[in-house]
């Protein structure tokens, strides 16, 4: 199967795709940077990946960002900010790709899990429990087939490791085995998968 993976350059989007690609799909690698270009801040570019390269059959977006902006802190255009970003930009990739995608194909979008204690974590909840409400709503109003799933993946090992934490998180190789099985489950839709 032919699966465009939006945020591909990023470290799961890149364990995602060697996952997909491990299991004899053929990937199509897009980001913001690189030479297929999809942004989900722009539901266009997603319009032109369609008409450029026909054959996809499944989405995964590793893709969309959002500050976490305390609720008593920043500043509205923030908020707006990170819900384009985070949330609308990946409700935008789906409605954008359920013209072109064939019967029975899926988007796999991506929520998150925020601690509590973190401050700003209020804005994260409202994005990513927004996206799971929706993914979960969206697959009974899909037409032909079509399968909307969601992962939340938490803290990865990698980028934990990054930041200068050493221990915790869950490695990317895991994280992406759960985007294999929303794409690959053809009974799964409207859930969110949490590795």
């Amino acid at each position: 199967m032919k699966i465009l993976v939006v945020g591909a350059t990023g470290t799961i989007g890149a364990a995602v795709s060697s996952a997909l690609t491990a299991r004899g799909h053929t990937v199509l690698p897009a980001s913001r940077s690189g030479e297929v270009k999809v942004d989900v801040e722009r539901p266009d570019t997603l319009d032109a990946v369609f008409a450029a390269e026909p054959g996809i059959a499944h989405i995964v977006c590793c893709a969309g960002s959002g500050s976490l902006v305390p609720v008593d802190g920043g500043t509205d255009e923030e908020f707006v900010q990170g819900l384009q970003g985070k949330l609308l930009g990946q409700v935008f990739l789906l409605r954008h790709a359920v013209p072109y995608l064939p019967d029975g194909g899926s988007v796999t979008l991506t929520a998150g899990r925020i601690p509590e204690t973190l401050r700003g974590s209020a804005f994260g909840f409202l994005t990513n429990a927004g996206l799971e409400a929706f993914v979960a709503a969206a697959a009974r109003e899909l037409p032909r087939g079509l399968r909307v799933n969601a992962v939340s993946p938490g803290w990865v090992r990698e980028t934990l490791a990054a930041l200068g934490e050493p221990e915790g998180g869950t490695p990317a190789a895991d994280v992406a085995r759960s985007y294999v099985e929303a794409v690959e489950t053809v009974s799964l839709t409207g859930s969110t998968l949490t590795p």
